[in-house]
């Protein structure tokens, strides 16, 4: 009777923890990969983007019947043969896809493995072109374009009479991306750079540039830097003497410059692609500041952290909408599914040709007391 009473407890014991196992092996989560700069001068985009995705994705798997969604971080300090061997390990571990990958050229140096594993890569903080043409079909732009922010920034300025426009660009494809559609916004206008003048990526020796850049006396820098060469451009340059106004594209990572630079941040315009985290009048804004405060500490609202919320929120969309069983084929058709959805005010349109989400873009103005105007 004791042996009997023995085995079957036993074998309850089993039977339960076989229904454990197949029942956690059925709760596999999916696994995003994403290579982003989470050391080096641009770290805090990555963490910032990341804090934003993973705001998200925690309340998304806090709903009873979701199959959790979570991130498999890699640094790569901004440099593309890190991100090339962190994505050729992601692929190697099967990730379901790529998510998140912060700048151009790193972006570059992964497209052609994702493109070749058919793995979906999924809103990379980029908005070169190189990027977006040729179309492929597992890759998914969450912003606008570099284009779209430049053509507004000189439409921006010509408006005001000013014409001597100046570019101080990042030495590498980002920055070439950057300076093409300020010399196309231009030529459209029939007027040209009056100076040009680089950066090296990961470096803020600006002296060159500044000397270079000034003597040209332009009206205006547009820069297409990230934060910190580019708040030291700003500074040396004022105090060269130089009293005209600096624009930056949406990659500069607002918050980190205005952050940068402080009180002399105070007048610097910088394009965004997302709207502002700091508006209420969003509804988007609204439930971000929410989900901010709930998280509590190590939850910050920026535009990096926005947009990679927004990234998240619709990824899963796209997973919501998939037919069948999860899947990358499925969720590249769940993705081209969303036509004109709004997400808090923020729209969304995907199609079997069209896989940018949005051309939103507005300007925004950094106060000096670390806040931002939109």
């Amino acid at each position: 009777m004791i042996n009997r009473r023995h085995f079957s407890l036993g074998a309850g014991a089993a039977a339960l923890g076989g229904f454990q196992l197949a029942r956690a092996q059925g709760d596999v989560p999916l696994v995003l990969g994403q290579s982003a700069p989470f050391t080096g001068p641009a770290a805090q985009l990555g963490i910032q983007f990341h804090q934003g995705a993973k705001l998200f994705l925690d309340q998304y798997n806090a709903q009873a019947g979701r199959r959790n969604v979570v991130i498999k971080n890699l640094d790569d300090g901004y440099e593309p043969d890190r991100c090339a061997a962190n994505t050729q390990k992601l692929i190697e571990e099967d990730v379901f896809a790529l998510f998140g990958y912060i700048g151009t050229p790193t972006s570059m140096a992964a497209l052609p493995l994702a493109v070749k594993e058919k793995v979906p890569f999924i809103a990379p903080f980029t908005g070169a072109m190189s990027l977006r043409e040729p179309f492929h079909r597992n890759v998914f732009h969450l912003r606008a374009s570099y284009n779209d922010e430049t053509a507004l920034i000189v439409k921006q300025l010509t408006h005001l009479g000013l014409k001597k426009i100046a570019v101080f660009y990042q030495n590498d494809a980002y920055g070439k991306a950057g300076l093409d559609g300020v010399t196309l916004a231009l030529s459209q206008q029939e007027l040209k750079p009056v100076a040009l003048a680089t950066v090296e990526r990961n470096s803020v020796d600006v002296a060159a540039a500044v000397k270079s850049i000034t003597a040209a006396r332009p009206d205006a820098v547009v820069q297409v830097g990230a934060y910190k060469a580019c708040a030291a451009f700003i500074r040396q340059a004022r105090k060269a003497g130089y009293g005209g106004t600096f624009f930056n594209v949406s990659f500069v990572g607002t918050q980190a410059l205005a952050d940068e630079l402080g009180k002399e941040g105070a007048g610097v315009m910088v394009t965004q692609v997302v709207p502002s985290p700091y508006n209420a009048a969003n509804a988007i804004t609204r439930e971000f500041s929410e989900a901010v405060k709930k998280a509590g500490a190590g939850a910050s609202a920026n535009f990096s952290s926005l947009e990679g919320y927004l990234a998240a929120k619709v990824l899963t969309e796209g997973l919501r909408r998939a037919p069948g069983k999860a899947s990358r084929d499925g969720l590249i058709t769940g993705l081209e599914s969303i036509d004109r959805q709004q997400f808090g005010g923020f729209e969304v349109s995907f199609s079997a040709k069209n896989h940018v989400a949005s051309k939103f873009v507005e300007l925004s103005m950094l106060t000096g007391d670390g806040r931002v105007r939109t």
